[in-house]
């Protein structure tokens, strides 16, 4: 192999080539912590240190709005992942 074409293999990639940008990565960012935030919404106390039936199980936070916040959380890396900016011309 010459130098040039050694050279030529190492090039940076241009902002044109490189498949994220910045904005990609603040979706991800976003997208991430509502997920982290949607388990720990799920997370409680089990039913077993407590003599008896413990209803806590079936909260709502629980049940809808931790699973629903992790869902959202899910769809919005699929689509921080997806998402091309418009070029500029």
């Amino acid at each position: 192999m010459s130098q040039i074409s050694q050279t030529e293999q190492l090039k940076r990639e241009t902002a044109e080539q490189k498949p994220f940008v910045k904005l990609n990565f603040i979706f991800m960012i976003v997208a991430l912590v509502m997920i982290v935030l949607g388990f720990a919404l799920m997370s409680g106390s089990a039913n077993g240190d407590v003599p008896g039936f413990n209803e806590d199980i079936f909260s709502v936070r629980r049940i809808i709005i931790g699973p629903g916040i992790a869902f959202l959380g899910f769809v919005g890396m699929a689509f921080a992942i997806i998402y091309t900016p418009k070029q500029k011309h």
